[in-house]
């Protein structure tokens, strides 16, 4: 299934509504350190609702690390900056999706290094972004709906 990318993630209850959603729709979550709160965090239970156990988490050190450790179809980087909205490419299982930080987003080395796979979720103008959690649920249930939510018979 897909891997879901929280890059420096600085809210606990954010992450933890991630923990459940992947649980549910059976992808892999990955946080890439430093995080803004410790695993054990009682905002980051009570959001994931001890979904821990039914979820795939890993923690890597940084992001070269994720990369080297973890082998992923395309990597597609979520910001607010992109041309590209998320239901334009055509997702295949197993790509990864790249989420920033809630109060900065990824930084620009990050950005210009996947430039050619930016992808953003259409919003009101002038607005400035969607909640962390959100924007990971519509961009998660988008490329599970492209893969037929999961049914073996369906091909993306």
């Amino acid at each position: 299934m897909f891997h879901l990318v929280l890059f420096q993630p600085e809210i606990p209850p954010n992450t933890g509504n991630v923990i459940r959603l992947s649980a549910n729709i059976g992808a892999r979550l990955h946080l890439i350190r430093p995080l803004g709160f410790k695993l054990d965090d009682k905002q980051l239970r009570r959001a994931g609702l001890d979904y821990q156990e039914y979820a795939s988490l890993s923690v890597h050190e940084s992001l070269e690390a994720f990369l080297q450790d973890v082998h992923f179809g395309t990597l597609y980087a979520c910001t607010t900056k992109a041309q590209q909205y998320h239901t334009e490419p055509q997702f295949k299982p197993n790509d990864a999706f790249l989420f920033g930080p809630e109060t900065r987003g990824l930084p620009a080395e990050v950005l210009t290094r996947y430039q050619d796979s930016l992808i953003k979720i259409p919003m009101m103008p002038h607005n400035r972004s969607l909640n962390l959690s959100n924007a990971v649920a519509v961009i998660a249930y988008e490329a599970w709906r492209q893969c037929g939510f999961g049914k073996p018979s369906t091909l993306c």
